[in-house]
């Protein structure tokens, strides 16, 4: 089995789980190819190992990508993965850890599970983006797993946000922005927004505006299939675009259009976990003191 080792934050306890996993895989006697950017920080160790560019999509012969960091790793990782099919086993080494599905203090026993084959797949949809005007980091990789989002730019006023869904006028959002978000991404931004809590499995987008100035404003949750127009008027001659953690300036006027991509993300998930589990154990879901009697 070949695996890619990526992390996109260097610190010295992601270094320390970096070398742990590099260690295990050395010692079970797997292949493995790391993120350029590491090479610096393993030594002269590191001298005897192959690497991959990560402004490159990953090469075919990898089987497996771990991604070592937290939830915004994984968000950087996407791009790497592209429409390759290559799955993602997250590694948490940060705070949250929502899209990870092994912890750094069960290291050991999580890697024997997955080379067991003790797990199962999550497949994740992704939203595509494209803009009336091409710009070039959308050409180069305009999804996102977790949300794309329309905010303010050096202003306080608030945008108008015209959206259409299908071709068919659905509203004009006066807000401070609007999250598009994919069932992955409902426990993120979306989720500090004020919206709903959705299966990373459902078929679904949820609509859900920032700070609107409209008491009977609330998220709107649509199909999947459904093709999104948004068209961005304000004060300011700018606004931003953001997916996951890349953000773009756009001009006022610049659509926006957003899609279902025709690929998907698949991620690892060890037995013992679901997504249930994870609201629980990390956002505290459901946590009643007359649950526990």
């Amino acid at each position: 089995m070949n695996i890619a080792l990526y992390s996109a934050f260097f610190s010295e306890e992601t270094l320390q789980y970096v070398k742990a996993t590099v260690t295990y895989l050395k010692s079970h006697g797997h292949q493995f190819t790391l993120v350029q950017r590491l090479r610096k920080h393993l030594g002269t160790e590191g001298s005897n190992y192959s690497y991959f560019d990560e402004e490159n999509k990953l090469v075919a012969g990898v089987d497996f990508l771990f991604s070592i960091g937290g939830d915004g790793t994984i968000l950087r990782a996407v791009t790497l993965i592209q429409d390759s099919n290559i799955p993602i086993l997250g590694i948490n080494t940060g705070r949250l850890g929502f899209l990870t599905s092994l912890h750094r203090d069960a290291l050991t026993e999580g890697l024997d599970l997955f080379f067991d084959k003790k797990f199962t797949f999550i497949s994740r949809s992704l939203l595509q983006v494209s803009t009336k005007d091409s710009i070039s980091i959308l050409e180069e990789s305009g999804v996102a797993l977790n949300e794309v989002s329309v905010n303010r730019k050096n202003t306080t006023s608030m945008l108008s946000i015209r959206t259409e869904l299908d071709g068919k006028p659905l509203t004009t959002y006066w807000s401070d922005g609007l999250i598009i978000s994919t069932p992955t991404g409902s426990t993120g931004y979306s989720l500090s927004s004020g919206g709903p809590i959705v299966s990373p499995t459902a078929q679904c987008w949820i609509l859900n505006p920032i700070a609107p100035h409209n008491i009977n404003m609330r998220p709107l949750i649509v199909p999947d299939s459904t093709e999104i127009k948004i068209s961005v008027e304000g004060r300011s001659k700018y606004h931003l675009l953001s997916l996951d953690s890349r953000i773009v300036t756009l001009e006022n006027g610049n659509d926006i259009y957003l899609k279902k991509a025709p690929y998907a993300v698949r991620t690892v998930q060890l037995d013992g976990s679901n997504f249930f589990s994870t609201l629980r154990e990390k956002l505290f879901w459901g946590e009643d003191k007359r649950n526990t009697q």
